[in-house]
């Protein structure tokens, strides 16, 4: 794993840190966007893991593109147009791919500013807590771009068609305090609550079975995109499987008998 991300696991729950504060936390490095698929797949394959927050080191969440490699032409912005369209693909579309398809739930505490193809990473999670500190911007316009990422895709399923119009074409930011009016995060808390906040939610979460959990949030994703009769026949069959584990066994009798469950995945 890359030091320009942190991976660090404590019980069931994986904190992953963008760590490059001087950058402040730019995605469209090669490395960190190799880090963050390696990370999301490392996810996948660990059933121990039952949820995970993202969060940035330093005073910014992400400034998404780094504009430099935009004047220098390098790393995903080097090359012809073709070049460009393949640096894309590769890089930071790779990312928003492996982190909508991450299995566990995903929580983004937002520590600062999040702009571009970071405020679109947070969309590509599944709650959002912000510190007052936050700042949200779908910038692209402003560096004479558009959102590369899936941003024109995910913001609008977040905050509605109308708000996703208005931050798109002024290229704006919004405070912390208007992203929770406007349901982009669910809660804001003071700097130095943000991580414990995001921790305790992690671990409301983390008390529950983990194969129930990553079928619970496969079917919200094809929620977005499917019919209600498609989606139950899905419902259906991840509940046949459900009932045949010993997690639900133990969830069952736990209640019952008024005690605290343990769960194995199995």
């Amino acid at each position: 794993m890359s030091e320009k991300l942190l991976y660090e696991q404590d019980g069931h729950v994986v904190t992953l840190t963008f760590n490059m504060p001087e950058t402040m936390n730019a995605l469209t490095d090669h490395d960190m966007c190799a880090a963050i698929v390696e990370a999301s797949h490392r996810i996948n394959a660990d059933l121990s893991v039952r949820c995970a927050i993202i969060t940035g080191a330093g005073k910014a969440f992400s400034s998404g593109g780094n504009l430099k490699h935009m004047k220098e032409k390098r790393e995903t912005f080097a090359g012809d147009a073709l070049q460009v369209r393949d640096g894309y693909r590769g890089g930071i579309q790779r990312v928003a791919k492996a982190l909508w398809e991450c299995d566990v739930p995903l929580i983004a505490a937002v520590n600062g500013p999040s702009y571009g193809a970071g405020c679109d990473t947070t969309c590509l999670c599944d709650i959002r807590i912000a510190s007052t500190r936050a700042t949200f911007a779908e910038n692209f316009v402003r560096v004479g771009l558009i959102s590369g990422d899936g941003g024109g895709w995910l913001l609008p399923r977040q905050i509605g068609l109308s708000r996703a119009a208005e931050m798109t074409f002024t290229a704006e930011p919004v405070n912390a305090e208007t992203a929770l009016a406007w349901g982009l995060v669910s809660k804001v808390v003071e700097p130095d609550e943000l991580l414990p906040e995001a921790r305790a939610l992690a671990a409301k979460i983390a008390k529950n079975p983990p194969r129930q959990l990553r079928l619970a949030k496969r079917l919200l994703r094809e929620g977005l995109n499917t019919r209600l009769d498609t989606l139950l026949e899905l419902a259906a069959a991840y509940q046949g499987a459900s009932h045949q584990t010993e997690d639900h066994e133990e969830a069952v009798d736990s209640l019952l008998e008024k005690r605290v469950a343990v769960f194995t995945g199995r």
